[in-house]
């Protein structure tokens, strides 16, 4: 069977909806009486389970997981699968090293890097490099080559990090509860082992790879933003609350009332754009673009001999 209806960027066409719809029934066949099966969409991954109903909405709204050609999580057999969709083998996902990614990660963070060795190589005078982006690839490096504990080859400290930041987003964790279960994980590892203890921790070693946020003092009324022309006030002008919140005896500290946290637009396009593996997604809709043009108005003379 088809599937490359899959990777249609277009799920409001009516073609997608209705292989929605014939996927669900798929899923209703093979799971019968089942009240919650795995969504493929591409936030919950099909690692998480959902209603029947829910996962058609996710489909919807999130679209599919484009690698997922085979239904086999669903009831799809794979001997059948595999002889259906034998030219489909681009699909199969090669098994990568966490640590290779990590690695691959800070290269496209930090192109610089590999270039000025490239130059050096070749004899050539390197780029002039900004002494602070240097200084968070050190130390992102150092934490990317370092055991998580001595004897460990699985992990380096920010794959370990990195791998639990991930899990912590996808299954929505507080920041209390993750603080708990790496306080857990780091008494089960050997006492030398080098995994933070807290969010705040992992959050500061993440922070080189340009995964921070600017936090913005606001309004316990939303009223403003402590921002800009109103960052050195200390009251909200149009409601008089206190920015800051009071202590038992009446007394003013510098814990805010109300935090938002924002994360800037740019450089995480900019990062998109930078990645060897995100770049090609992101240029898509020009791509076609120019495909469809050559489609609609092919040149004159590969016309005339197609007419011919």
């Amino acid at each position: 069977m088809d599937r490359r209806w899959i990777q249609n960027p277009n799920r409001c066409a009516d073609e997608y909806l209705d292989r929605i719809e014939d996927f669900i029934e798929f899923a209703r066949r093979h799971n019968p009486g089942a009240t919650r099966i795995r969504c493929p969409c591409r936030r919950c991954n099909n690692t998480l389970w959902e209603t029947i109903e829910n996962v058609g909405f996710h489909l919807v709204r999130n679209g599919m997981i484009e690698t997922y050609s085979i239904w086999n999580l669903h009831g799809e057999q794979l001997e059948h699968a595999s002889s259906s969709n034998a030219t489909r083998v681009d699909n199969v996902q090669p098994i990568v090293d966490a640590n290779d990614q990590v690695m691959d990660i800070i290269q496209d963070v930090f192109p610089f890097a590999s270039t000025n060795m490239n130059q050096e190589e070749q004899d050539d005078v390197p780029t002039p490099i900004d002494s602070a982006e240097f200084e968070q690839y050190e130390k992102l490096l150092k934490n990317a080559n370092q055991e998580l504990y001595p004897g460990c080859e699985s992990f380096s400290v920010l794959t370990a990090i990195v791998e639990l930041m991930d899990g912590k987003i996808k299954y929505r964790m507080s920041n209390l509860c993750f603080d708990y279960f790496l306080g857990v994980f780091k008494r089960m590892l050997p006492t030398d082992n080098c995994l933070p203890k807290d969010h705040k921790q992992a959050q500061k070693v993440l922070n080189g790879l340009g995964l921070g946020y600017e936090k913005i003092h606001a309004c316990k009324n939303n009223c403003m933003l402590f921002y800009k022309e109103h960052e050195s006030l200390d009251t909200c002008p149009i409601c008089n609350e206190s920015r800051f919140k009071m202590t038992s005896q009446n007394r003013t500290t510098k814990i805010p009332q109300k935090v938002m946290r924002y994360l800037p637009l740019k450089p995480r396009l900019q990062r998109l754009y930078m990645s060897t593996h995100t770049a090609t997604d992101m240029r898509w809709h020009k791509e076609k673009r120019v495909d469809d043009d050559v489609m609609r108005h092919p040149a004159d003379g590969e016309a005339c001999k197609e007419f011919n």
